[in-house]
């Protein structure tokens, strides 16, 4: 077998593991099942390549919480380096946490069946959102947008309403809302209102 012919065959495995996950992720956010047959139809491969890279459903289902988790903390640095702060503290609430949170409450019952060790994982994912929000809030801090005094571990509380959202339902509009209603306490001076509606 040639090298090209090995890198194919690993980079196929990748995109593969990649797309199984992705559709587990929509699964535990949508019904909060994982269902073997479903997910490799949805990824697009065989039911055999889902259980050659996950053998149980704990697997997958660790993987997926582990893959979102990750995620979550590994776009900040990105979105502060392409937008201005404040700018960059809502899409990630709306395009990241959200995401994750609507998965997160497929996750607890299933990690809970899965894994006794599940209240340590989550232990852990609290901390590390926390840390994405401390270095959102100290960007923004450092811009002039909020106020200094903010405690990250409550702003994160106060994004925990979106634990209740529907992925089947308009989740972004009651995401929206939800983010200026935290604004407007976070906010350093006046908070008005932009072109759009939202604060400025």
């Amino acid at each position: 077998m040639t090298t090209g012919s090995v890198g194919s065959r690993r980079a196929d495995t990748r995109r593969n593991h990649e797309r199984i996950l992705t559709a587990a992720a929509k699964a535990l956010a949508g019904s909060g099942a994982i269902a073997f047959n479903a997910i490799a139809k949805q990824a697009g491969v065989g039911v055999g390549t889902v259980y050659r890279h996950f053998p149980t459903p704990e697997a997958l289902v660790l993987a997926v919480y582990q893959r979102e988790l990750q995620h979550l903390v590994d776009v900040v640095p990105s979105l502060l380096r392409q937008h201005p702060p404040k700018q960059a503290f809502r899409i990630w609430t709306t395009d990241h946490l959200t995401h994750y949170m609507m998965t997160k409450r497929g996750l607890a019952g299933a990690l809970g069946a899965a894994t006794s060790s599940h209240g340590e994982l989550f232990a852990k994912a609290h901390e590390a959102m926390v840390g994405a929000v401390a270095t959102l809030l100290a960007a923004n801090v450092e811009a002039g947008t909020v106020r200094a005094d903010l405690d990250p571990e409550t702003v994160l509380r106060g994004l925990g309403g979106l634990l209740y959202l529907n992925p089947s339902d308009d989740w972004r509009g009651p995401t929206e809302k939800l983010v200026d209603l935290l604004w407007r306490g976070m906010c350093a001076g006046n908070c008005r209102p932009d072109g759009d509606g939202r604060l400025a």
